[in-house]
């Protein structure tokens, strides 16, 4: 036997080295770390941070924090935690416990809350993180709705609500005596305990009750009287209590941490109603913190404990502002919010019912009828199982008619003809070989192409059509075939042409993809003709000016022109008021908001067009255009009948991307009207969207809506280009 030369050992240990170090260096370093993710800013980030920093020094364990974006928080949790990609502990309010049980994505809390701790904390609290008699989560902090009053406006004692609506009469008009978010079911909730309603009780949709009607009565007469701002956000309200526009302000516990020491303020508990009969009672949510399955050992749940003691709650309180879930600590009248997974498709039926009145000034109880519907809807029982054996068929099928498809074709380009003869057997094998060697260097060229498409588009879309034959993801996954599609088809058994149904938001997305398809077209192919004419002066700085708006990402330049659109503080609606024209709420009706989400998807995608029409009119020869001027042609007549003619193949597969971009554009019919009025103005990728994330996670149903976009964006881009096809022959 050779004996092993010293140099090839050495190169195999080090190889054995690097194979283990790329096994288990990811095992020892997680082990040596613990992953927290939360949604924290400001200043309870900042005491977060403090006390992951005092931990450190302390049990010599790096503690790795990421901040997560609150409206992007409970989806990547649930995308990340099942796949083993997730925190070892997140940061998160109580009432999502039945919901992330639900997805597995939280273990009981064990010795990171045993009893002895647990008598240190609130009662409220400690109830909160349990559920069906187990703790699941370390409390850390209570919120709930306080009044912020600016002393420099009002120092008087606040008895009663009715104490800040009387000053309406003396204060001028662009000063409020009350700040909220007055369309969030959150904040409105207080009103609604007032005067004794309820969201969601014993487990069932509460909302639509009589003393929901009245507490809706009560904030539109507020509305109606100027005593709240209208289209109020939460950068809207911090901007009037930070500017001295607004006496007092409804926010939680975490809005001190955003307002600094610009102002003079006070913090007092919300003060009763005197026409309701009752105190205004918030909801109190508990932040906790849960554990992952990935994430349970021992150092994750001794910090999870740590996040709860007294030392780490003195550095919250002091840096972060909280409110501690110790005993003792300042909680209130507020009522817990439920845990129950249903309580998360109370939501959006309430926060429309809400701005259906605010905005629309429609009946409370029309709206509240509807908010019931609407909640029915979303928690409506999942279709029965089906069988798998006709699904199992049709695919066995089309897999042989596949397969018989590709077997004919190799034979057809394979085959040697009859009349070849070689001369020498060799001369066949050379040809052959050199055959072989062409197509897997073809092959090798374009696998990573291959790969990619394989990854990225058909193994998705392949996983998106097995979804939509499901249902109940979620938790346990059951097949029932094609029931999705038939519920959306008939539009669970609604009219037709119903709010919220398939083929209204059908209806509204096609209006929608011709109107901005049409300016998108007509502005582009202006602007880039203007741009093109080499008399211009400027016009690299013009074409640069005009193709910002495509640069800047769509989600900014969607939010910036919903801030115009406001109706009180608005840059347009100010505008008009220049022009004598009243002020327009522009999105309590169907036209003005389609009209606003119009205008801002225009300004984001006319450059595109321009920039297509500027390099094919480059490309147009010049002779051409001469030649048609010597002949007599007018400007308009070499544009339209020299011009166009060759600018049309480059720009009719423009014109198709552009069709499919804004048939499934997202982010600005979900920032700029948010479906507003009534979910009038969503487009079907909004309404996927909203199946899928705010209405009990129904990803089947939602996948099945994706299915069927999918299919009609096919279908119509092979028409169109077929029809050119054929126009051209």
């Amino acid at each position: 036997m050779r004996q092993i030369e010293p140099s090839m050992m050495r190169v195999a240990c080090r190889a054995l080295f690097l194979v283990v170090a790329i096994v288990f260096l990811p095992v020892v370093a997680r082990a040596a770390s613990i992953s927290v993710w939360h949604a924290y800013r400001g200043d309870e980030e900042q005491a977060l941070i403090a006390v992951a920093q005092r931990y450190e020094a302390r049990a010599h364990v790096r503690v790795d924090l990421l901040a997560v974006p609150f409206e992007a928080y409970a989806s990547k949790l649930s995308s990340a935690i099942p796949n083993g990609h997730g925190p070892d502990l997140f940061i998160d309010a109580h009432e999502r416990i039945g919901v992330y049980l639900g997805e597995r994505l939280i273990v009981p809390a064990g010795d990171a809350l045993p009893d002895a701790d647990a008598a240190r904390f609130d009662d409220v609290a400690i109830r909160a993180v349990t559920f069906d008699g187990v703790r699941y989560g370390v409390p850390l902090a209570t919120k709930s709705l306080v009044l912020y009053v600016n002393n420099a406006l009002f120092s008087g004692k606040i008895e009663s609500l009715e104490d800040l609506v009387r000053l309406r009469a003396s204060l001028p008009s662009d000063l409020f005596p009350i700040a909220y978010e007055a369309t969030s079911a959150y904040y409105h909730a207080a009103f609604l305990h007032a005067f004794g309603g309820r969201l969601f009780d014993s487990g069932k949709f509460a909302f639509d009750s009589e003393p929901s009607a009245q507490a809706l009565e009560y904030v539109h007469r507020l509305s109606v009287d100027r005593v709240i701002p209208e289209e109020m956000s939460g950068a809207l309200v911090t901007r009037l209590f930070l500017s001295g526009h607004a006496v007092a302000v409804i926010g939680g516990t975490w809005f001190s941490a955003e307002i600094g020491n610009g102002v003079d303020y006070r913090v007092v508990p919300l003060p009763p109603l005197r026409e309701g009969g009752g105190p205004m009672r918030s909801f109190l949510t508990v932040d906790t913190a849960f554990v992952t399955p990935t994430g349970a050992r021992r150092e994750v749940r001794e910090f999870a404990g740590w996040l709860g003691a007294d030392e780490s709650a003195e550095i919250r309180t002091r840096i972060g502002k909280q409110v501690a879930a110790v005993k003792g600590g300042d909680m209130g009248d507020a009522i817990p919010m439920p845990s129950d997974r249903a309580m998360r498709a109370a939501w959006e039926p309430a926060n429309r019912a809400i701005a259906k009145v605010l905005r629309d000034g429609a009946s409370p109880r029309d709206a509240l009828a509807e908010s019931r519907r609407r909640y029915d809807e979303a928690v409506r029982p999942a279709p029965p199982s089906a069988s798998p054996t006709p699904a199992l068929v049709v695919i066995g099928a089309l897999l042989f008619v596949g397969a018989l498809a590709l077997v004919r074709r190799a034979k057809a380009q394979t085959p040697m003809p009859h009349h070849t003869k070689l001369d020498r057997p060799s001369e066949a094998k050379t040809s052959l070989s050199s055959a072989s060697r062409r197509k897997l260097l073809g092959l090798s060229y374009a696998s990573p192409a291959a790969l990619s498409i394989l990854a990225l588009v058909i193994l998705p879309l392949i996983a998106g059509a097995g979804a939509s034959l499901f249902t109940n993801l979620r938790d346990t996954p059951r097949y029932v075939g094609l029931a999705n599609y038939v519920a959306i088809l008939t539009a669970n058994g609604q009219s037709l042409l119903s709010h919220g149904s398939f083929y209204f938001t059908l209806l509204v997305t096609v209006i929608w993809t011709i109107a901005n398809l049409a300016l998108h077209v007509a502005i582009g192919l202006a602007l880039g003709t203007l741009l093109s004419r080499p008399s211009l002066r400027f016009r690299g700085a013009y074409r640069v000016l005009l193709i910002l708006p495509w640069a800047v990402p769509s989600y900014i330049t969607a939010l910036v022109w919903k801030g115009m659109f406001q109706r009180q503080f608005g840059a347009i609606n100010a505008i008009l008021s220049a022009f004598d024209i009243a002020p327009i709420s522009w999105f309590s009706r169907f036209s003005t908001a389609f009209t606003a989400n119009l205008i801002t998807n225009v300004w984001l995608g006319f450059p595109f067009m321009m920039v297509v029409t500027i390099g094919a009119l480059t490309a147009v020869p010049s002779d051409v255009l001469e030649a048609a001027e010597v002949d007599g042609a007018t400007r308009l007549q070499r544009f339209f009948r020299v011009s166009l003619p060759l600018v049309k193949p480059v720009l009719a597969p423009a014109i198709v991307l552009g069709a499919i971009w804004t048939f499934n554009m997202f982010n600005v019919v979900f920032l700029v009207s948010g479906g507003e009025p009534d979910g009038t103005t969503d487009t079907l990728v909004a309404e996927a969207y909203r199946w899928a994330f705010t209405r009990d996670a129904q990803y089947g149903y939602a996948a099945a809506y994706a299915v069927i976009i999918f299919a009609m964006l096919t279908v119509g881009s092979w028409i169109s280009v077929r029809g050119r096809r054929v126009a051209e022959s």
